[in-house]
């Protein structure tokens, strides 16, 4: 059926060699260990319990591993305490309907409350065991189930993906053959970021989608990071190969069910049935929100399609922070686990000698803070009404999660930030609000269009007859796209064969048209750019919203 149209605006390598390592290895070792889950003693740790020679002062003792905990259950507690505060004034200053927020400290859920409603406009009112689509939450959900599969011996982190998707490709048959589960999902694949998001959003499936993305370009292998969406659900996909069953069985296998996680899922249609489910929310201005899409994420599922409570989600965090132990019980294998939580890839590099650098893990945000702590959290966006954020520093077994109801403006980043602000200073020491809407704001701005197609020219050239433009064209990624005559105006169609969508197009000048964008991507009007027909017919249409990596070039059919 036709869709009316709308927009919105590794186990790491191993460090020693067999040959000598040198002094700056071995000072580097004690730096380490808390990455690599062995428990390493360095040369010179040895060399300090021996006494010091006549004369000599003592050595001092060999660094510490990681660094001892700074915070104690009072400086939490006083978090604890002005949290709602944040919330509160988060909601008040943005007008957002809706928020559940939750916090695990020492193995125990020391906070776990819902705000605001499930849908503007009904009395509804959010809990902890409402149901939030938690958009990219999902990928450290996914990397924790596929390291209780790596545990179990079924594959390795470094083992090509190939090997268990006999399917998988993409542009280079080098990359093809050797790309691997941690490749994957630490974005080092080559796929630039949103490769496959375009055919998500015109609503083909999941198969199809990695299917296709052995057209997509690729970036250097390994020596480029690129957010891929679909390149992580390949990883995904591959893993419940692997494992002969579907991802979402999987996850239920290895992780909600062993959690007791009853509320959480990787399947839309249980996010749909849920009775307590917060609504996905657009802003329209003036602090008000419309309850206006709907995002079915199925199609990227490991990547993007888990549901969940933050009752259910702080059992997770119970979990990792339990360093794959929970309630006493080995879950997920740890050293598995501790390999997601590891840099892979440098994702922001420093900018000036003494800056930090960011990285990436398998499904985490890898960082260090202020006191040299390393932190791991991940954010969740859907454009159509849905942020989320998670936010752990495992050294101080403590960790936050945040879900809302709208579309991202840096709300939930800046309730995790200020928290654990608040934690450490006593209370926030910053605007966390204003500086992380800021930083959505900056996102939003780069996505506009190059060209304004709002804005049609003065005096703009004729078309030609529609009949110049209609008929039938064909792209090898997008498949057919049709253009017709609609009440006497020209539309095009395309997407799945059985749900495809249509586009009402508008002149705007000569052989170029507009025609509203749709789904997660959506930026407003793009173009539809007809090459000359001359006296006959067009032999071939550009859609510029659609050709971002040089694939949304039609040519007619013969």
């Amino acid at each position: 059926m036709d869709h009316s149209t709308s927009s919105v605006s590794p186990n790491r390598r191993a460090l020693l060699k067999a040959a000598g390592i040198g002094a700056a290895g071995v000072a580097a070792i004690p730096l380490l260990t808390s990455c690599t889950g062995v428990s390493a003693q360095p040369a010179s740790s040895t060399a300090a319990l021996l006494p010091a020679p006549p004369g000599q002062v003592e050595p001092l003792p060999a660094p510490p591993g990681q660094v001892e905990p700074l915070l104690d259950r009072p400086k939490v507690t006083s978090a604890l305490g002005q949290l709602e505060g944040l919330i509160r004034d988060a909601m008040e200053r943005t007008g957002l309907p809706g928020m559940a927020v939750a916090v695990v400290y020492q193995d125990e859920v020391v906070y776990s409350k819902g705000f605001g409603v499930r849908e503007v406009g009904k009395p509804e009112e959010i809990g902890p065991d409402t149901v939030f689509q938690v958009a990219s939450v999902s990928k450290p959900l996914a990397s924790t189930v596929v390291a209780g599969v790596v545990g179990q011996k079924v594959f390795r982190w470094t083992d090509a993906v190939i090997e268990h998707n006999k399917d998988f490709a993409l542009k280079d048959d080098y990359v093809t053959r050797n790309a691997t589960f941690a490749d994957l999902m630490s974005h080092q694949s080559g796929l630039k970021t949103g490769s496959g998001d375009l055919l998500e959003d015109l609503g083909f499936d999941r198969a199809y989608i990695l299917r296709h993305l052995n057209q997509e370009p690729l970036d250097t292998f390994r020596s480029s990071y690129n957010y891929s969406n679909f390149g992580f659900t390949e990883a995904g996909q591959a893993a419940a190969d692997a494992m002969k069953m579907s991802w979402e069985d999987l996850a239920d296998d290895v992780l909600f069910r062993r959690l007791g996680m009853s509320a959480s899922s990787y399947r839309h249609s249980d996010y749909e049935k849920a009775a307590d489910k917060a609504t996905l929310h657009v802003p329209l201005g003036n602090k008000e929100w419309t309850a206006k899409y709907r995002r079915d994420a199925d199609s990227e599922a490991p990547a993007g399609g888990a549901s969940s409570s933050v009752r259910d989600l702080a059992q997770w965090l119970r979990l990792q922070l339990g360093n794959g132990s929970y309630e006493g019980q080995p879950v997920i294998d740890p050293v598995a686990l501790q390999t997601t939580r590891v840099p892979h890839a440098v994702s922001g590099p420093a900018l000036a000698p003494a800056a930090r650098s960011r990285f990436y893990g398998l499904g985490w945000n890898v960082s260090y803070d202020d006191q040299a702590r390393v932190q791991l959290g991940h954010s969740g966006a859907f454009n159509l009404g849905a942020a989320t954020a998670v936010s752990m520093l495992p050294g101080e077994q403590l960790a936050i999660v945040a879900l809302t109801n709208g579309r991202p403006q840096g709300i939930p980043e800046a309730i995790c930030a200020g928290f654990l602000d608040a934690a450490q200073h006593g209370s926030s020491t910053v605007d966390w609000l204003t500086f992380t809407a800021g930083v959505f704001k900056r996102i939003d701005e780069s996505d506009k269009p190059e060209v304004d197609y709002t804005k049609a020219p003065s005096t703009p050239s004729p078309a030609k007859p529609n009949s110049a433009y209609m008929g039938t064209y064909d792209n090898p990624y997008f498949g057919q796209l049709v253009v017709l005559e609609d009440g006497g105006k020209l539309a095009m169609r395309m997407g799945p064969p059985g749900s495809p969508t249509t586009f009402p197009l508008t002149h705007f000048d000569g052989d170029t048209f507009s025609f509203e964008s749709i789904g997660e991507n959506a930026n407003g009007l793009a173009g539809a750019l007809f090459a000359d027909p001359g006296s006959g017919s067009s032999p071939r249409v550009t859609l510029d919203f659609y050709n971002r990596t040089g694939l949304g070039t039609f040519t007619r059919a013969s």
